[in-house]
């Protein structure tokens, strides 16, 4: 379970986050979604433990988010931080090395299912396939909580689909919980088990995707507009 308490996040004159109060349950794809600049990233930093909140307490699982929290909390961050001159294999090797949790055999898996050849050299890989790279050495960790920013970000459209599956394929969503955050709402909505809006640093809303689809008849990129008032 992820809970926020009036978390608020300032950096100098700019008020990133205000008072966020909100608890995801255990299992599950969030997603994150809201316009440039709004504060999802922010926020997904403050859940995996890099940013310390100015206001209000964070809770994974019970424990108070920090630097340890990376026990329990998978992180994709949204830009490459890989050692250029390791292949494939070796950045495996070594998340491997960093926490008990990563699953090789999910990551053998995954790798064969994202067409990434082991023994190529990071430095020659094309965006596309450091992106797959990325979402690997992500979703290979059996870590109850799995933190998504931007996944998509940039890669065309066979790539993007190919991640979509791989969430929908290598994530346990009975025991893990997934929170995302998109600006390629209508690719990823399919996946969405729930949504949440956020607007310069406040949460407009939190609503189960299947509701917003079945009973109010709408796209969760309409759902969107409507909390934002366009």
């Amino acid at each position: 379970m992820i809970e926020l308490n009036q978390v608020g996040k300032r950096y100098l004159a700019k008020t990133a986050l205000h008072d966020i109060t909100l608890t995801l349950p255990q299992g599950g794809i969030t997603g994150l979604i809201g316009e440039n600049g709004s504060g999802k990233s922010t926020l997904l930093k403050i859940l995996a433990g890099l940013v310390k909140p100015s206001t209000g307490t964070v809770f994974i699982n019970e424990k108070k988010t920090e630097r340890q929290i990376a026990a329990d909390v998978a992180y994709l961050s949204e830009l490459d931080t890989f050692y250029s001159f390791y292949k494939v294999k070796d950045m495996v090797d070594f998340q491997a090395s960093q926490f008990p949790d990563f699953s090789r055999k999910r990551a053998d898996d995954m790798l064969t299912f994202m067409k990434l050849d082991p023994n190529s050299k990071i430095k020659v890989l094309s965006k596309g396939n450091r992106g797959r790279l990325k979402i690997v050495l992500a979703l290979a960790r059996e870590a109850p909580v799995i933190l998504m920013d931007e996944p998509l970000s940039g890669l065309d459209p066979m790539v993007r689909d190919s991640i979509v599956t791989s969430l929908i394929s290598f994530v346990d969503v009975e025991k893990q919980t997934v929170l995302i955050t998109t600006h390629e709402v209508n690719e990823m909505e399919p996946i969405f088990d729930r949504v949440v809006a956020i607007r310069e640093g406040r949460l407009l809303g939190i609503a189960d995707a299947e509701k917003i689809r079945g009973e109010q008849g709408m796209r969760v990129v309409d759902w969107l507009k409507e909390q934002y008032q366009l």
